[in-house]
């Protein structure tokens, strides 16, 4: 095996850099992969065209990707009991948590610790791959090969692709935010709302239809990405945010731009046939838009569930009365918690409809910067839809499908 990789690396805004890195063997409770599929998501593009995603300002050289599944190249030390195996097919979940916090250990009545508790995604010293919160940067996965603990590879399912599997990171985030809401729980098959129909969207959706909602409710500006969760996923209902005609003034202030927020709500829940005092079960908010956030609110029935699931908008208006009268209980939702196992199961069961078509557009590593070009504009060189965005830095084709033996170049 070669002892230099190639990586795709971020220098500044618009600045990606593809240069060869040395390859270190994994150390202890470390194995070594080979990534085959990464998928570049939001946080990814916001680094790439602004050199930081939010408060996270870029302070030195980074590998970006978090979405990514490859195969074990070797085994560190003490690593005997992982289960794993050179060759084996995995998801890598690219949180590392600091294994000491009160979130990250959970006690037994016995007083046994576990260094995996259920919020461990809430941990402050959590080190991100591919993320600028914390200094020195922890590098992501567009690169050929990364060293990353046993217990946060994961192995895929025989029926589940390398880009499927890479779908695993986005869909954790989903199926955190559905155990965050009780979805399963009272009432049963909840009638369902979600705003945003990007990739995160989507896989809400087609996660409601999975788990049993009576009806999905798509709503989105972009009537192609409606097209496809209709077609794709299949929703029951879409729903098109109407443009402003050209001209119309901005609102005067925060209650004309609430009073707007409602009149949306309104004239969907119109359009869609539900009564005004009415509204539904569970909203998944998807977009992080400060109006999207409002019309969630007012989208919701009585007794219902906002789940923020878009981070966008910092700091904005809510209509408190509107949900504290009615007790919607507004529910904040971040990455994930022990998900990825059945986020794979999922992935390799057949059931989520849409998701090997989500993948709209491909590019070898070499190419990556045509691939953040492409999620940039929304739309592939030939005008049509752009979901999701995939890397192979390994070609999926040559990599081993199934089973767990290395062919001999891996090994």
């Amino acid at each position: 095996m070669s002892s230099v990789q190639c990586a795709c690396v971020l220098h500044g805004p618009q600045d990606l850099r593809y240069e060869d890195r040395p390859t270190a063997p994994p150390k202890s409770g470390q194995a070594q992969v080979q990534v085959v599929s990464t998928g570049i998501c939001g946080s990814d593009l916001h680094y790439y065209i602004h050199g930081r995603n939010g408060d996270f300002v870029l302070r030195s050289p980074l590998v970006l990707g978090h979405e990514a599944s490859g195969i074990v190249t070797a085994l560190g030390p003490e690593t005997e009991n992982s289960g794993l195996r050179v060759g084996q097919r995995v998801a890598l979940e690219v949180g590392i948590p600091c294994r000491e916090c009160r979130f990250c250990v959970e006690r037994d009545a016995n007083g046994a610790a576990s260094t995996k508790g259920p919020r461990y995604n809430l941990c402050e010293n959590m080190r991100f791959c591919s993320s600028a919160k914390t200094f020195p940067h922890l590098d992501g996965t567009l690169q050929g090969r990364m060293n990353h603990p046993v217990e946060l590879l994961h192995p895929i399912p025989d029926s589940c692709s390398y880009e499927a599997a890479a779908l695993a990171e986005p869909l954790a985030v989903v199926l955190h935010a559905c155990r965050r809401a009780n979805f399963t729980s009272t009432p049963p098959n909840p009638r369902v709302c979600v705003i945003g129909s990007g990739a995160v969207g989507l896989l809400a959706c087609s996660l409601s239809i999975a788990l049993g909602a009576s009806s999905v409710t798509a709503i989105d500006i972009d009537s192609t990405k409606l097209d496809f969760a209709k077609n794709a996923v299949g929703v029951n209902n879409t729903w098109q945010v109407p443009i402003p005609p050209k001209g119309t003034p901005p609102p005067k202030d925060k209650e004309e731009a609430t009073q707007r927020s409602r009149d949306l709500a309104n004239a969907a829940m119109a359009d869609l046939g539900i009564a005004s005092n009415d509204g539904f079960d569970i909203v998944f908010e998807c977009t992080g838009v400060e109006s999207c956030i409002q019309m969630a609110i007012f989208l919701a029935r009585p007794g219902s569930r906002v789940v923020l699931v878009g981070m966008g908008t910092p700091i904005g208006t809510l209509p408190i009365s509107s949900f504290a009268l009615r007790e919607v209980d507004i529910i904040g939702v971040f990455r994930y918690a022990n998900c990825y196992p059945e986020a794979l199961r999922l992935l390799g069961s057949g059931k989520l409809r849409g998701v090997e078509k989500m993948v709209t557009h491909r590019f070898p590593l070499e190419e990556t910067e045509r691939a953040f070009e492409t999620l940039r504009r929304g739309r592939g060189e030939n005008g049509e839809l752009v979901v999701k965005v995939m890397v192979n830095v390994t070609s999926p084709e040559s990599a081993p499908r199934v089973g767990t033996m290395a062919p001999p170049e891996l090994a």
